[in-house]
């Protein structure tokens, strides 16, 4: 893309409304969707996107809602088109990963047919770590910040290799579940089982670049974990570490080895698990430490974890 003075960037995704900050982005970002909440400048943005789903539906109301849009090939989102061609945008970025997750190019076609003069419209769909370290070089490339998107990449390359240096001669890793909804449970995909590979585990269900699934509470009991993550998407770790608490749980599950040794853990997912974007480092880092208490990791990282059994250790946001 050549270089527009006083580019204008609209992001329907908050991964990539998370890069552009990180690329020292602020002014040139005019719009951004209802679910960009990092870093707090974000908020002050116009928002152009808006759920369809009720704010106090439960987990397993939003399920249930998901699913019969889906059915019926509607959209979970609305673009407000009066405000998006208000902003007059140089370049939009969507993604077409999971229309659940974000707006994706279709919920944003009949929008821009409106537009006198199209932006350019970058579509995101990373599937694993190596496709989201090659999409902040894309949004770097795009938006005229290619330099800054391959410093960033550097940065979070020296952390991952630093932790693999402490990683890679152990000998035991631990059998993780990673459940990323619990009513009713999923699995986490794509990059979650890499991450925690990365990070000295073994993920029980989950396999890179593959989406998330559906399994069944005697699938879990069955596995039995020896850590348990419960990052529900789109949750914060007292959300979920509150959601979690509020379920029943038949005896079977008290026997799950994560559970009778107290190692169930809340994450956050939006920082750090959910968005395919530069935070997803702490998420590793924070993995390794949980895994192995005696790596050392970054202080996000360490703030990274909620114990569900003590409470301890609040997770808070942190940047790379």
């Amino acid at each position: 893309m050549w270089y527009i003075s006083g580019m204008r960037i609209v992001s329907l995704l908050p991964s990539a409304t998370e890069i552009l900050f990180a690329l020292g982005f602020d002014r040139e970002i005019v719009g951004v969707s209802h679910e960009c909440d990092f870093p707090a400048r974000a908020r002050t943005k116009p928002v152009v996107i808006h759920s369809r789903l009720p704010q106090e539906a439960s987990p397993a109301e939003i399920d249930a809602l998901v699913r019969e849009y889906v059915h019926r090939g509607e959209s979970l989102y609305a673009v407000d088109t009066d405000v998006l061609e208000t902003l007059g945008p140089d370049l939009i970025i969507t993604q077409d990963l999971c229309h659940v997750c974000a707006a994706s190019p279709d919920d944003l076609a009949t929008a821009l047919m409106r537009f006198d003069r199209r932006p350019e419209v970058l579509c995101l769909n990373p599937q694993d770590l190596g496709d989201v370290w090659r999409d902040i070089l894309w949004v770097g490339e795009e938006s005229c910040h290619g330099p800054e998107s391959v410093s960033l990449l550097k940065q979070i390359g020296e952390r991952l290799g630093a932790l693999e240096l402490q990683v890679q001669g152990l000998t035991e890793r631990p059998r993780v579940a990673f459940l990323e909804w619990l009513q009713p449970f999923y699995v986490g995909g794509h990059w979650v089982p890499e991450m925690i590979h990365l990070a000295g585990g073994e993920d029980v269900f989950g396999s890179a670049r593959t989406p998330s699934f559906r399994i069944g509470m005697d699938n879990i009991i069955d596995a039995a974990p020896e850590i348990l993550l419960i990052s529900p998407c789109g949750y914060g770790a007292e959300q979920a570490r509150d959601e979690y608490r509020d379920m029943a749980f038949p005896e079977e599950w008290n026997a799950i080895p994560a559970v009778r040794n107290g190692r169930v853990y809340a994450l956050e997912a939006n920082g750090y698990y959910s968005r395919p974007g530069p935070r997803l480092v702490i998420g590793i880092e924070a993995l390794a430490k949980l895994f192995h208490p005696a790596v050392e990791v970054s202080l996000e990282a360490e703030a990274a974890v909620l114990h569900i059994s003590t409470g301890t250790n609040s997770a808070r946001a942190a940047s790379v």
